[in-house]
């Protein structure tokens, strides 16, 4: 399929989703397909909230980046943060990415996102399959339950797109990248849990030292959810 009938397929998951009237969001953290997601998006509602889970670990050169593409693109960006800060948490659990990144992921994006999420009906991602073998399974849309109970429409208009379409798609509207790609990185997350990728058939194999793939905000871990109820 070529990149034209990509885009157009793409458009027609945007506007039939929008078409239910639901009010929509969109999430990024700033890498390729979440830029390819917003550039798709903002066509058609340029003030649409974007969410952007700050954890307070990212790297430099991405805090960097989102200031430029939110300034760039005039994007309506909300910036959703932890109940503690960085210094606080680590003075009550220690450094938990290091003994326990599970919950350390709960806290700093899992739960901020969910609450951030919790006023919308429908939630625009740019999950591929190809960007995990846990996301084999991934549909265009998903009913996703929060940890409220709030069940929020997930949509995922770029299931089908390979990530040779996804650079193609950057240069063709010459859409700037996070400088951390040039580097060698694959799939960007916090700072201290993110390598160069272990395999070069796995691009999130660098994240927490390939010892997990997801933080928990597409597949939910159901037993760090007792724990983050009990720390909250």
């Amino acid at each position: 399929m070529s990149l034209v009938d990509r885009i157009h397929q793409a458009g027609q998951v945007i506007d039939q989703a929008l078409s239910t009237g639901l009010k929509a969001c969109a999430t990024t953290s700033f890498q390729t397909d979440g830029m390819v997601l917003i550039h798709l998006l903002r066509r058609r509602l340029p003030d649409l909230p974007i969410l952007f889970v700050d954890t307070g670990y990212h790297f430099p050169e991405v805090y960097a980046y989102r200031d430029r593409m939110v300034n760039e693109f005039g994007l309506n960006i909300v910036n959703l943060s932890a109940r503690q800060t960085v210094a606080e948490q680590e003075s009550q659990f220690g450094v938990l990415y290091d003994h326990d990144p599970d919950l350390c992921c709960h806290m700093r994006k899992v739960k901020p996102l969910h609450d951030g999420l919790a006023e919308f009906g429908l939630w625009f991602s740019g999950l591929r399959p190809e960007q995990s073998p846990s996301r084999a399974s991934l549909k265009v849309f998903d009913d996703f339950a929060l940890q409220g109970g709030h069940v929020v429409r997930k949509v995922s208009p770029l299931v089908s797109w390979s990530t040779r379409e996804i650079w193609e798609y950057l240069k063709a509207f010459e859409i700037p990248i996070l400088p951390l790609y040039d580097l060698g990185y694959t799939s960007i997350g916090c700072q201290p849990c993110t390598k160069l990728p272990l395999s070069p058939d796995n691009p999130r194999s660098g994240r927490w030292a390939g010892a997990k793939l997801e933080c928990g905000i597409h597949v939910p871990s159901g037993g760090v959810l007792l724990q983050i109820q009990a720390v909250s």
